[in-house]
């Protein structure tokens, strides 16, 4: 594709890069042009005609195609719908739990992907929380050590937010699997950086506004087929439940495929920036996406290595890594560098630990170059004490 050859299309594609260096995706991304481009078209044509017009459906239909082949699923296995949060909590409310059922999951998680369930200890189902010894470092062998003949779900996320590290989805939902226990993702910092499949997954969860390169509010929910019954719809409405003619029946019948997870109207002007977003990273080719993350990731860790830095997450040679590289310096307050950074035009994210200490993280996407990484490193290096 031509925005890995050529910089005119690169700025053309992405026009942050002539306004500065973003590198938070793993926070809230910039759309790139054509997502924009998409989501002004339906505007403007929703201007003269209303807004779910007749192409909008036949759009609807190709945007959980394009989903589904993103992550390996079949299409009526898709809703549509964000942010994150809102697919984990229809998995955690949708089961039928019975006391003393356990749930495993990891408490150092992302808030959203760890309140839903611990919300189920209201109804009497026991919450386990993995202790890893390393920030993320969720294993199979620490989820195996977990697991009991009450545990009915492990609930984790594809990649920590803070740290960069992924887990093992094969291996941990294979063994999980072999043991009769479901599987839920949250899977928003991997999908649209790194190939996917969820042929071992469950549940899955994951908004478009991170490495998807789409909107806020809209993004994939995905149900196995075979769990459609095991996980009950609890948000209802006349788009999920069968209404003949916009008429309300006695009996709730849902519709037979992952509709039943939509209670009413979907965000149509964001589901075409995420169609937008998702369309150009498929052409690229996810590995290849991958690739350039991960080239610009480690370079900037080698060069932020030679300035003393140290590292949150893990190093380049470590195939569990991802785009995210969360580092500090141990004679200069990562405050500082980040107010150096956001100076000189330069978007990372400033995070704190639960023990109270600050990081940076940086998280470029596939367009960012090694150009950018080494001014960045500049900019830090200026700033060491």
């Amino acid at each position: 594709m031509s925005i890995f050859r050529d910089e005119a299309a690169r700025c053309a594609a992405f026009p942050v890069v002539e306004q500065g260096i973003f590198l938070a995706h793993a926070g809230v991304t910039v759309l790139p042009r054509c997502a924009a481009d998409a989501m002004q078209a339906h505007a403007e044509a929703s201007c003269v005609r209303h807004q779910e017009f007749g192409d909008v459906l036949r759009d609807v239909t190709n945007t959980r195609a394009l989903c589904a082949r993103v992550i390996g699923a079949e299409a009526d296995e898709i809703a549509l719908l964000g942010p994150t949060s809102l697919g984990l909590s229809l998995f955690a409310n949708g089961i039928e739990w019975e006391p003393g059922d356990e749930v495993v999951c990891y408490g150092d998680d992302y808030p959203s992907n760890v309140y839903p369930w611990a919300a189920l200890a209201s109804r009497g189902v026991v919450v386990k929380y993995l202790e890893p010894k390393i920030t993320g470092a969720i294993t199979p062998e620490l989820v195996a050590a977990s697991l009991s003949p009450r545990t009915r779900l492990v609930a984790l996320a594809s990649c920590h937010f803070l740290s960069g590290r992924r887990i093992d989805v094969d291996a941990i939902g294979s063994l999980l699997h072999e043991r009769g226990v479901l599987f839920s993702l949250d899977a928003i910092q991997t999908v649209g950086a790194a190939p996917l499949s969820v042929r071992h997954v469950d549940f899955l969860s994951a908004d478009a506004h991170k490495w998807m390169l789409g909107p806020l509010a809209i993004g994939i929910v995905y149900v196995a087929r075979r769990h459609f019954e095991t996980c009950r719809p609890t948000l209802l409405g006349a788009w999920n439940v069968k209404s003949p003619d916009f008429i309300a029946q006695r009996e709730i019948v849902f519709e037979p495929t992952a509709r039943r997870y939509e209670p009413g109207v979907l965000n149509i002007i964001g589901m075409y920036g995420m169609k937008a977003s998702l369309g150009m990273l498929e052409e690229c080719g996810l590995e290849n996406v991958q690739s350039a993350i991960l080239r610009a990731r480690d370079f900037l860790e080698s060069q932020l290595r030679e300035a003393g830095f140290e590292f949150l997450s893990p190093g380049a040679e470590d195939p569990m890594r991802s785009g995210i590289l969360t580092a500090r310096h141990p004679s200069t307050p990562s405050a500082e560098f980040f107010a150096a950074l956001e100076g000189e035009g330069i978007t990372a994210s400033l995070r704190t630990t639960r023990a109270g200490e600050q990081w940076l993280r940086f998280s470029p996407h596939f367009y960012n170059t090694e150009e950018e990484m080494a001014r960045v490193a500049g900019v830090l290096r200026r700033k060491v004490n």
